[in-house]
């Protein structure tokens, strides 16, 4: 117990020091703007992609006594839904976690980072682990995370035309391209927007979902190579169709020996025996 409790201490370290970056000696490695543009973005392209799947019509009657209004309007294509995204986006940032595990903007991710959920299993198994961090704070949000919804606020408020523009008009366009790459990072750097998370380690969730579907893949295959699968029972049918041509092969194997006056299967199966021994008169 006390050996696992010293190894997640040490793991922990470790993390830490992988999350620095640039000669930073701060164990608080704040977001930088790089970084707040593309959560932002991958935030604000999720939550228009949730509220996209609605059919509801707004009826904009509201207030005319003669029903001269303007006429009704589709949510997905509303100032509405407009406004409720970006009121609400910067609050979808505090859904993210700090894993200092990982380098670059890939330490913001959402779910419990590797570190800290070994160190709840080294505790749900009955180990004291002792840290800087009181235990209460574990699943608190953290500096870094705060400070990305704060820049998130500083930035929405400065690019909303921006952003109001491409949801008028050029939605075809991807939002990170249009929002990070054309405004909020003009001439600045924008290698963060390019970093995706690749899973290496044996035991997180996304490899064990990759090596599952990869055996269901092969399980499928060899079914259907040994003729009990396939779909509409084409296993089945390829079976059939070889015992049949088992079956004419033989016929014609047999009407082939018929015809040459050859020996019946019998005979070349087994040959005859001379008989041993003396010969009796009776």
């Amino acid at each position: 117990m006390i050996l696992e409790a010293c190894l997640a201490f040490l793991a922990l370290n470790s993390a830490a020091g992988a999350a620095k970056d640039g000669g930073d000696d701060e164990w608080v490695h704040l977001p930088n703007k790089c970084e707040v543009c593309k959560f932002v973005s991958v935030e604000m392209k999720m939550a228009f992609e949730e509220t996209g799947k609605t059919k509801e019509v707004i009826d904009r009657n509201y207030g005319f006594i003669d029903n001269k209004g303007a006429p009704p309007i589709k949510y997905v294509k509303s100032d509405l839904r407009f406004i409720e995204v970006v009121e609400n986006v910067c609050q979808r940032l505090l859904g993210y976690n700090l894993h200092k595990e990982r380098t670059g903007s890939n330490r913001f991710a959402k779910g419990m980072s590797e570190t800290f959920s070994t160190l709840h299993g080294l505790v749900n198994k009955g180990v004291n682990v002792v840290m800087d961090i009181p235990y209460e704070l574990w699943n608190e949000t953290s500096a870094e995370v705060a400070d990305l919804k704060k820049q998130c606020d500083v930035l929405i408020e400065e690019y909303e035309e921006v952003i109001e523009d491409w949801y008028k008009g050029n939605q075809e366009e991807d939002l990170t391209i249009y929002l990070c790459e054309k405004h909020v990072l003009k001439g600045q750097d924008k290698d963060c927007l390019h970093e995706e998370w690749s899973p290496k380690k044996k035991g997180e969730q996304a490899a064990i979902a990759e090596d599952k579907k990869k055996k269901k893949k092969k399980k499928g295959k060899e079914v259907g190579e040994g003729g009990d699968g396939g779909s509409d029972g084409e296993g089945k049918k390829m079976l059939k169709k070889k015992k049949k041509e088992k079956k004419a092969k033989k016929k014609k194997k047999s009407k082939e020996r018929m015809e040459g006056g050859g020996a019946s299967s019998d005979e070349e199966i087994q040959a005859p025996v001379p008989l041993t021994g003396p010969k009796t008169e009776l």
